[in-house]
């Protein structure tokens, strides 16, 4: 099994790097950031990808956009997260690339054993699917609240709102322009699934929402 690893901590890259082949694993490139995992695996062509969420350089959701992006263009490519989060913007999108297949998601400090480690890697590569029970929690807990699809500006436009403040008096109070609330409000709308409609008021479903997220 040929495997590219992508992980900015050098110690563990290292130690991935070397401890795999003991199970089989032929590891072709170990990098440290996603433009070294794009290009290592259009460079290897390997059978799977493991890779960390966060790397350079903002530390973010580098590694899990690159693996998205992999699996779009490749949808056979196997790919194991690997990391100390549960990342929850991608990770969706990545675990349902491939109709599911042939994809992991799994968190560092809940591996206790390299062997069964390695066996989930070969598992994956065989277009099966690996995810921590731990992810899958998190996963569903973060679905259950509309609102944490909001950015942090989204949620304090949505916050005023429902304090029965005008767009205006949002604006003055956040900083922005009406056109910047406007825009603001437009997109907790759509990440809220409220379509414009005769029957509905969405400004008011939009509060509702927040609401019982508040009463959660």
């Amino acid at each position: 099994m040929r495997v590219v690893i992508a992980e900015d901590s050098a110690l563990l890259r290292e130690g991935l790097s070397a401890t795999l082949p003991r199970f089989g694993v032929e590891v072709v490139a170990a990098v440290g950031d996603s433009p070294g995992l794009l290009a290592a695996v259009a460079h290897h062509r390997p059978q799977l990808v493991i890779t960390d969420v966060r790397m350079p350089p903002d530390y973010s959701d580098e590694g899990l956009r690159a693996a998205v992006e992999l699996r779009t263009g490749q949808p056979g490519l196997a790919v194991v997260v690997l990391s100390q989060y549960v990342q929850h913007s991608y990770a969706g999108k990545l675990l349902g690339s491939g109709s599911g297949r042939s994809v992991g998601y799994l968190l560092k400090d809940r591996i206790g054993d390299v062997a069964e480690f390695a066996g989930q890697l070969r598992r994956v590569a065989g277009g099966g699917t690996v995810v921590d029970p731990e992810v899958v929690r998190q996963l569903m807990q973060h679905h259950r609240d509309p609102l944490k699809q909001l950015s942090t500006r989204e949620r304090d436009v949505l916050a005023l709102v429902a304090q029965g403040h005008s767009n205006a008096a949002a604006a003055r109070l956040l900083r922005l322009t009406e056109a910047g609330v406007a825009k603001h409000i437009g997109n907790l709308f759509a990440k809220l699934n409220l379509p414009v409609s005769d029957d509905t008021n969405r400004r008011v479903l939009a509060v509702l929402a927040y609401l019982r997220s508040r009463s959660d």
